[in-house]
């Protein structure tokens, strides 16, 4: 993952990525061989045109606001701490309005499994699309296949994961409450709309402060 996304740190990707008047950037998140992740970063009034895909792809809002445009469909309002699954074999292309849009896209390939709970094309709230559980932790994969997963995590008040190692590089995405990362002996409070990310075979473990929901990008 990229070096200017150090592990062991506290951030926002859309404060990593600010928006350059007029323009569209995008930065890759992974070398060629892992699952492909990559920022984007459009400024007000700009917009990625329509293109056809054939893989599987995720678009995850990190911050602002914009629409997701597809050939034949009403736009799709995205914004932060939404998840879009982005239609195949059709065009579709994503555009920001009067506030500059900043999402991380994943592209899973077509050899990939998806949750039921996602349809090709509808917008969804992360941290609305699994409970809480008294004294329980729920997980939901949301995307799989060989190189990585997209996963959901929602902690009761007071339940955590046990310190273990990580099978690949990860970042988080904080959804919604308050939890506590312990990360290679120090511990970091991750809020709503925060990240964090931690290296392969980095140890780690996860205690809810409060009712605390996360998603997990893992790339192995």
């Amino acid at each position: 993952m990229e070096n200017h996304m150090p592990a062991g740190e506290i951030f926002r990707i859309q404060d990593r990525y600010p928006s350059v008047p007029g323009c569209t950037i995008s930065a890759k998140m992974t070398d060629e061989e892992t699952l492909p992740v990559i920022h984007f970063s459009l400024a007000p009034h700009t917009e990625i045109s329509r293109e056809i895909y054939q893989s599987k792809k995720l678009w995850i809002i990190a911050g602002g606001r914009g629409r997701a445009t597809v050939a034949g469909k009403p736009d799709v309002t995205l914004s932060e701490g939404d998840i879009y699954p982005v239609p195949t074999n059709v065009p579709a292309g994503v555009a920001a309005d009067d506030a500059q849009l900043i999402y991380t896209e994943v592209i899973f390939g077509e050899e990939t499994t998806m949750n039921e709970m996602l349809k090709s094309g509808e917008v969804f709230a992360l941290k609305d699309l699994l409970p809480f559980q008294e004294g329980r932790v729920v997980n939901m994969d949301l995307v799989h296949n060989e190189k990585g997963k997209l996963a959901l995590m929602s902690f009761a008040a007071g339940t955590g994961l046990p310190e273990h190692a990580a099978p690949g590089d990860a970042l988080l995405f904080g959804l919604e409450g308050e939890g506590i990362i312990g990360y290679e002996g120090k511990e970091y409070t991750l809020h709503a709309g925060e990240n964090f990310r931690f290296d392969r075979g980095g140890r780690h473990y996860v205690k809810a402060l409060s009712n605390f929901k996360m998603a997990l990008l893992l790339t192995v």
